[in-house]
Parts: structure tokens; C-alpha cells; sequence
């Protein structure tokens, strides 16, 4: 062994670099933090999201902030109501669905990095003078001035004037990653002129249905087969008697809560307005009216011309003192306007098809023109128009002293519900009752999905009390009109019926089964009756007593009675040419065999005249399509080679790492 150890050996030195090596990596395993597998986490951090497989040697991950998992997540209940606020599932739920959101989003962050994809302090600012947030922080482009724009923030967003600038920064390098990824996705136009036709071919067809309801009536076993189905399904009937649960409870409404619901302070209420400015912000408005003249799509030059000039024969009529009310009535294609004088109401930039939002929002006030959009021709008059502004708070008093007492009222109640269950935890329920002059009471036996006749809802109580047992400590939970202090009094387990208490039930199922198989056979039987005498489907239903109707001509989206909708449930249909019969269709519960009387396909002027639109639809559908693949791809990536770390610790047992 010495004396080969002693060889100049190219072998020998490559063994001694290799267990070098191996000795080298075991030390820095053991060494550094996380990689031997115990990880260990600051408290405020939810998880690490390392970029590079080297991330984690160097310790340059980048976290996701716990408090900013259970910020976003508190949020999210409180959107939900307030009866949501103290529940620690929903935050618990909450805080997963958020916090992988963020790791995600990390991850992403991530990859941009690598790409090459930031975002500057300029771009934050113009997305804050120019995008959704343009109008509040800029109204009539006067900025609202710091303070102004920091409580706005605090009170909105519940974040600094900092954070939340670094929010809007990561969603603009989210949106540039997102567009450098999908930029090279193209659509052809003749996929583009393939997908308008397919998607707008409309088809008439006539079909015979062989109806489940009827065919169910005929199946009619006997005592002797429904009880062999009984004992052959036993387990399925095993628990088919559910649990139910016996209930001692308390309750008392919001009058009842000791020294009443505190009403909300001037202060109180001038801390909510200054806090939800953006909610009291009205946008510049115009109120209008019109005359519409339509044009059918797709409609030729002289269709188009004829309307033009009854459109301006309106305007004529109009301009010489005309009435709007009689004209409208007369002549507007709108049937939403044309009995109210064409009558718009007020409405904001951007909600009406552009040419017309245009024209309301530029147009002087009281002149009448004539606009085109691609509902026709519309003579149109602005009446009035309102700046973009803030509502004053004498405005929206009413509603903020509204929702301060429910607020408070919400508080109050679930604070004496809180006292009360732990007075009720020392002392009993009957005891607490009693001192507190509330009335107690048991339920009869009731299952999860029943109700406690004497509260007004018993959702909450029930779902709480299947998830404890007699003995646990009493809970709270709400009633629809305040709370209920409760313990479950008795339980008695889920259990298989007889077969003379189920019978009715019995008899559903074993129909149930067999009807599937019914309907096929016979719709089977009907469309080779209806070949085999050459395609006569009316000849085929009368002799197997089927109803045949006759569809409208209809689209891929389109409804048929009986069918529902012809694009999921029969796509053949599209197909066949006409004259063709189809095979056995299975339209939900009911058997149908179609015969296509008529087809129509998008003529090429049609075809052109909506390239443009459904290329965009389609871009768009392929853009998010592809996208999708590369956030699943990376964050797969990121998970198996372990760069990505959630501290269990800080979000419990159960949280996945993606």
C-alpha cells in the first residue's frame, strides 16, 4: 500500500483529489446554516427564494417577509366582512394562499434579475401620474401633495409612501418579464382567418330527444331486486343516517351587549375619510343622449349610406327644434334609451365604445353631431359634464357613520361573546346564562347540514360543533343576528338505515345506475334506425316515440333546449354538412340524435373586417398560455434544486414549499 501510495501516479493524485473534495463538501454541510437541512430563520421571515444554486453557500437569498404574508392576508378577510376577523382558519388559510403567492413572485423577481429586466424610480413615477392611480393622486394633473398622498397610502394600502412605491416598482418588472417572455409568441393569419371561421360557423339541425326523465319512469324493480341492491351497496349505505348533534347554547343580539354600541366620534369619522379618500373620488363624467341608427355588421355601402342620411335627416329634424322624446321614440335603434328621450345618464371616460366616448368628452356642451361606432350611427347632444373631484365629507357622512357602526357594533358583540365563553369556561353555561339574564336552551338532535330552528342562522355553530366533541370547552360563533356561547350536548354517530326506512332511496340509486345505460342503448338504437332508413330522422323518432324539434341557427356558444350548450356538448355538429345525421349524442341526462339542415361560415369580408380583433384575442390567449408554462417551469426548477425555503416554524405544520 505504501509503496503505491509512493508511485508518481496520475491515479493516485486524482483519489486524493476526490476525497478531498468529498471532505471539503461535508465540512461546508456541516458548516453553513440550511444546508445539512436545519435551516435556521429570522422571526420575521416567511421564506428564502435563493436565485443561483450558489445563493445558498453565500447566503444572498432574497425573503419574503412574514409580516407582509400576514398583512396582505388579513387584508384579503377583512374584504371578505368582519364576521371574519377573528377567525384564526380563515387567516391560517389565508397566510398559505398568500405566502405562496409571494414565494412565486419572488421567484420571478428572480428570474428578471437574471434577464436583465428592472424598473427605475422614473418608471415608478410615471406609472403613478399616467396609470390607475393617475386620477386620485392627480386630479386635473395637480399632484395632492405629499402628506395627502402618504395617509392615502397608510389608510388604502395600510403601507409607508416607501413600501408601497416598492410594490408598484416589482409589478412594473413583473409586467416587463412577462412581456419579454411572450414577445416572441405569434399567431399566423391564417390561423387567425381558421379560428374566426370555426369560432362563427352557425348551424340549424333538427333532433330527436330520448328523454332520461321518461325512460327513468320505466324502470321499475321489485322488492326482492331493490333489497339484493341494498345489500350489495351495503358499504356505500354503511353511514348514510349522518351524525347529528345535540346543542346547549346561549344566545343574545346586539340590544343586549352591556352599555350598548358606542356611536363614532367626529374624530373617528374624519380618520376614515381621510383614510379612503380614493373611495370618495368621483372621475370626470359626461352626461349625454342619442339617437341611435344601427348598422348591421358586415352591412354594404348602400346599407350603410341609407343610414347615414336617416341619421342626418335626425340631426336636421333636431337642429330646427325637433323633440328628443318623440324623434327617440321614433327613430333610436336603442331599445335602453329610445323611451326616454335617448337619455344616457352620466357616465365615465372610457365605458362607452371609443369613437362615442370621444365625442361626449370633447364635443361642446348642448351642440348635436353625428358619431359612427360599430353599432351605427348616433346623433348625439352632451348636456352636461362633471370634472373629476373629490366628494366632501358632509357628502358621504351618512354612509361612514353606517359602516363605523357596524364596525363598532361587530366589536362589541364579539368582545361579550369573548367574555362570556371564558365566564362560561369557569363557571358552565347555565350558570353564566342565568348571571347574565340570557335564556339557555338545547337542540334537538340536528345533523351538519340542518338547522337550529330557534336561531336565525346556524351555519357557524353547527360546522363549529362537528369539529369538537362533549367535553370541550364552550365556544362562540355568530347567529345572523349577534352570537350564540355553546357546548355539544350529545352526539349520535352516523349509521346504515334499514332497508324499510330507505327504501325510497334505495330505489333512486338503483335508477340512478341503470338510467346511464338506458339512455345510451336507446339513443344507440335511434340513430342506427334513423341510417338504415336513409337518414330519415323524423320517420326514426316517431316509431321509438321520441320528440323531435328544430334548433335556431346557433354558434359554438349557442343554447338549445334539451342540448344546452352546442359547442361542449356537440362539437360534431360543426362538422357534418348538411343533410348528415350525427351518431348518439349524450346532452347531460338525455339522449339526442341531430340531423344539420343548415350551415352558414363567415363570408371573407367578415372574416377581414375582424382579423385584427381576433388576432389580439388570440395573441392574448397564447401570451398568457405561454407564460403560465414559464412560471410552472421555474418554480418546478426553483423547487427541486431546493432553492426555495419556508420557514414552518413562523407558518405552522402543512405548508407546502411552492
Amino acid at each position: 500500500m505504501i509503496r503505491w501510495l509512493q508511485q508518481d501516479n496520475r491515479v493516485v493524485k486524482a483519489f486524493f483529489f476526490v476525497v478531498i473534495a468529498f471532505a471539503s463538501v461535508g465540512m461546508v454541510i456541516y458548516l453553513i446554516p440550511g444546508l445539512s437541512g436545519t435551516m435556521s430563520f429570522a422571526p420575521d421571515v416567511y421564506a428564502v427564494v435563493y436565485p443561483h444554486w450558489y445563493s445558498r453557500f453565500l447566503s444572498s437569498g432574497d425573503t419574503v417577509s412574514l409580516q407582509r404574508v400576514e398583512q396582505l392576508a388579513r387584508q384579503q378577510i377583512e374584504q371578505r366582512g368582519p364576521q371574519y376577523a377573528s377567525s384564526q382558519v380563515m387567516l391560517q388559510f389565508f397566510e398559505q394562499q398568500v405566502g405562496q403567492q409571494l414565494v412565486q413572485e419572488q421567484i420571478l423577481l428572480s428570474e428578471a434579475g437574471k434577464l436583465g429586466v428592472t424598473a427605475t424610480d422614473d418608471d415608478v413615477a410615471a406609472f403613478l401620474h399616467k396609470g390607475q392611480f393617475g386620477e386620485v393622486l392627480f386630479p386635473n394633473g395637480q399632484f395632492i401633495g405629499q402628506d395627502r398622498y402618504a395617509d392615502l397610502i397608510a389608510g388604502r394600502f395600510n403601507m409607508s409612501v416607501a413600501q408601497f412605491e416598492d410594490e408598484v416598482k416589482r409589478d412594473i418588472v413583473l409586467n416587463r418579464l412577462r412581456a419579454l417572455i411572450t414577445a416572441p409568441v405569434t399567431v399566423s393569419e391564417q390561423e387567425v382567418r381558421d379560428s374566426y371561421r370555426k369560432d362563427n360557423v352557425k348551424i340549424k339541425f333538427d333532433y330527436a330527444i330520448v328523454s332520461a326523465d321518461d325512460l327513468r319512469k320505466t324502470i321499475n324493480p321489485t322488492d326482492a331486486e331493490l333489497e339484493g341492491f341494498f345489500k350489495t351497496n351495503a358499504a356505500r349505505y354503511a353511514h348514510a343516517v349522518p351524525e347529528e348533534r345535540s346543542i346547549a347554547y346561549f344566545a343574545f343580539t346586539a340590544d343586549q351587549v352591556p352599555g350598548g354600541v358606542p356611536r363614532p366620534t367626529q374624530q373617528e369619522i374624519q380618520q376614515y375619510y381621510d383614510g379612503h379618500q380614493s373611495d370618495y373620488m368621483v372621475p370626470e363624467q359626461s352626461k349625454s343622449r342619442h339617437i341611435l341608427i344601427s348598422v348591421p355588421n358586415g352591412a354594404d355601402a348602400r346599407t350603410d349610406a341609407a343610414a347615414k342620411a336617416k341619421a342626418e335627416d335626425v340631426l336636421k329634424q333636431l337642429k330646427a327644434g325637433g323633440s328628443w322624446d318623440a324623434l327617440a321614440k321614433k327613430y333610436s335603434d336603442d331599445p335602453g334609451s329610445k323611451d326616454k328621450g335617448g337619455e344616457l345618464g352620466f357616465s365615465r371616460r372610457g365605458t362607452m365604445v371609443p369613437e362615442f366616448d370621444n365625442a361626449i368628452f370633447t364635443q361642446k356642451i348642448g351642440d348635436i353631431s353625428i358619431v359612427k361606432s360599430q353599432f351605427g350611427y348616433h346623433v348625439v347632444q352632451v348636456e352636461e359634464r362633471q370634472t373629476a373631484h373629490q366628494q366632501p365629507l358632509n357628502e358621504v357622512l351618512p354612509t361612514i357613520q353606517a359602516t363605523l357602526i357596524r364596525d363598532k357594533t361587530a366589536q362589541a358583540e364579539d368582545a361579550y361573546a369573548r367574555t362570556l365563553t371564558d365566564e362560561a369556561a369557569r363557571t358552565g353555561l347555565a350558570r353564566t346564562a342565568a348571571a347574565h339574564h340570557l335564556d339557555m336552551a338545547t337542540s334537538p338532535m340536528v345533523a351538519r347540514t340542518g338547522v337550529i330552528a330557534a336561531l336565525p342562522d346556524s351555519a357557524q355553530i353547527l360546522n363549529k360543533a362537528f369539529s369538537s366533541k362533549p367535553g370541550d370547552a364552550p365556544q362562540y360563533a355568530q347567529t345572523g343576528e349577534g352570537y350564540a356561547i355553546f357546548q355539544v350536548a350529545g352526539i349520535t354517530p352516523a349509521h346504515a338505515p334499514t332497508f324499510a326506512d330507505y327504501k325510497s332511496h334505495v330505489l333512486d340509486d338503483y335508477r340512478d345506475e341503470k338510467l346511464p345505460a338506458l339512455v345510451n342503448g336507446k339513443t344507440r338504437e335511434l340513430a342506427d334506425k334513423a341510417k338504415a332508413d336513409g337518414n330519415d330522422l323524423a320517420k326514426a323518432a316517431k316509431e321509438a316515440g321520441a320528440t323531435v324539434k328544430t334548433s335556431d341557427l346557433v354558434g359554438e356558444t349557442g343554447q338549445v333546449p334539451d342540448v344546452g350548450d352546442v359547442g361542449q356538448v356537440a362539437p360534431q355538429l360543426f362538422d357534418l354538412k348538411v343533410g348528415d345525421l350525427s351518431g348518439p349524442i349524450n346532452a347531460e341526462r338525455n339522449g339526442i340524435v341531430a340531423k344539420l339542415v343548415d350551415k352558414q361560415e363567415p363570408t371573407a369580408d367578415e372574416i377581414a373586417k375582424n382579423l385584427d380583433q381576433t388576432r389580439d384575442q388570440m395573441l392574448e390567449r397564447r401570451r398568457e398560455d405561454a407564460f403560465e408554462v414559464f412560471v410552472s417551469t421555474v418554480s418546478n426548477d426553483y423547487r427541486k434544486s431546493r432553492r426555495v425555503e419556508i420557514n414552518t416554524k413562523a407558518v405552522g405544520p402543512g405548508v407546502p414549499g411552492m
